[in-house]
């Protein structure tokens, strides 16, 4: 099937769950793109602080070293490094020859940024430019859409997994369903964000899991399917 822009927005409308939004319809946003390697992340997917990532893993989530993730965050609009930076900065922040060109937009989910998506091309090729950020500012604004939509359908407790937490882990993982923080998970519980994080750790041992979107999909029956990431 041809990809256009109009044929793309249609295939996020009538995507079922997460697997089939990575595996087919992010191919073909990818491959709309020209992009040799594209990403779909959401936040709450993302590993502990805690947790041992490799370094370039490490700086490619760090605000303070990467301006193309900074402005997504800080504006929640799509950019590329050429907007940002002046030439040959790119190859400096990020070696990767392929990742030679960037570009990066937000998923926003009940007036907050939850997530984004990213493509990247190799040495070589040809920089993302204007007419492509405005399509990819077209295509989140879907993605958020969608997103909104399927997190808003009621989900239902695994009882078998539900057993092995206290009362107190699962009124934390309803919250960690619903998308919240864990500075609004004390919020709401009257507990300290630290108490929220020792929480966790506890809720993911218990549960054999090492992130909040596994610990929802193994609580929740029918929670939208939560797939591996494409990592850039």
């Amino acid at each position: 099937m041809t990809n256009s822009l109009q044929s793309l927005f249609q295939a996020i409308a009538q995507t079922r769950d997460e697997q089939e939004l990575r595996l087919h319809v992010m191919v073909r946003i990818g491959e709309y793109f020209v992009a040799q390697r594209w990403g779909l992340f959401f936040f709450d997917q993302l590993p502990l602080v805690e947790t041992n990532l490799p370094g370039i893993v490490k700086l490619a989530l760090s605000l303070e070293h990467n301006p193309v993730l900074r402005y997504v965050v800080e504006h929640h609009a799509p950019v590329h490094e050429e907007l940002l930076l002046p030439p040959g900065a790119w190859s400096m922040i990020c070696p990767r020859s392929d990742h030679a060109h960037v570009m990066a937009g937000p998923i926003v989910s009940h007036g907050r940024l939850v997530g984004g998506v990213g493509f990247t091309r190799v040495r070589g090729t040809s920089a993302f430019n204007t007419q492509e950020l405005t399509e990819l500012s077209a295509l989140c604004l879907h993605l958020s859409t969608w997103l909104t939509t399927t997190s808003s359908q009621p989900t239902e407790f695994n009882s078998v997994n539900i057993n092995r937490l206290t009362p107190r882990e699962i009124q934390i993982a309803e919250l960690v369903a619903q998308g919240r923080t864990n500075a609004e998970i004390g919020t709401a519980l009257w507990i300290t964000e630290n108490s929220v994080k020792q929480a966790l750790k506890r809720m993911f041992r218990k549960l054999e899991v090492s992130s909040r979107a596994e610990l929802v999909a193994r609580l929740f029956s029918n929670t939208r399917l939560l797939a591996s990431r494409n990592v850039l």
